[in-house]
């Protein structure tokens, strides 16, 4: 039986994620910073472990923890949208120790064991505004594009030894919790001389319309970067990221 661990997995794209694989015959190990048993319907096959990314020490309890495993899924992340005089160096460095030096730890930790078996996938979860630049993310924005980076150069070492890297590329997505988790984590203290280009901003996302990105996109896009070797590098997942793609 296929083995998948998936980080950040307590909403959204991890947690819908976890119930498609499930559903699809594999065992999951789904972990999150503070586990609860009541998300995913329970299953034999289903072990929910406590996982922060930024601590070494936890990293290395979970990989443990959940034995040998065929996928991994770097999923887990933090969001932040600010002009940059209004994000303090400690915010920012947060951002990066979660998205970027968080899927950075997390991949070297399971990579010994692919590399022995000649097998495995490393599945990366960054985010369409990486394609276009956009007012308020360039901290967050540039967290993300590092891991489309580091992934694609991380590919090609790994080429050899069997083992496949991939990326997934989701747009913006309303019904997930991403936003006000990042809110209510990072604050909103937007500097006054970057007022009216904020509320621009915000005028621009309450009026978005058309297609954007449901967790179900996602956890499709995941599925085939685990399961079809000959999928591209990236992987747009929702209508908004694959328009976005398309034009970039």
């Amino acid at each position: 039986m296929n083995t998948i661990l998936i980080t950040g997995c307590s909403s959204g794209f991890g947690l819908e994620t976890a119930r498609t694989f499930l559903e699809r015959g594999w065992r999951v190990v789904a972990t999150m910073r503070g586990p609860r048993s009541d998300l995913l319907a329970p299953s034999d096959r289903l072990s929910i472990l406590p996982l922060d990314v930024t601590d070494h020490d936890s990293i290395d309890r979970a990989v443990a923890a959940a034995g040998p495993v065929d996928a991994l899924v770097n999923n887990a992340g933090v969001g932040l949208l600010n002009a940059l005089e209004g994000v303090s160096m400690d915010a920012a460095r947060e951002v990066f120790e979660t998205n970027t030096l968080g899927t950075i730890a997390m991949t070297r930790a399971v990579l010994p064991q692919f590399r022995a078996r000649r097998a495995g996938v490393v599945v990366n979860v960054t985010s369409s505004v990486t394609q276009r630049p956009l007012h308020l993310l360039s901290v967050y924005t540039a967290s993300k594009a590092a891991v489309n980076a580091f992934t694609e150069s991380l590919a090609l070492e790994l080429e050899p030894f069997g083992i496949r890297a991939r990326l997934v590329i989701p747009g913006r997505a309303p019904e997930t919790a991403f936003g006000a988790n990042a809110r209510a984590r990072m604050g909103m203290d937007i500097p006054e001389a970057y007022a009216a280009v904020a509320a621009k901003v915000f005028a621009g996302i309450q009026q978005a319309d058309g297609d954007l990105t449901r967790s179900s996109d996602v956890a499709e896009a995941v599925w085939r970067a685990v399961t079809d070797p000959s999928c591209p590098m990236r992987l747009p997942a929702g209508a908004d990221a694959v328009a976005w793609a398309k034009a970039s």
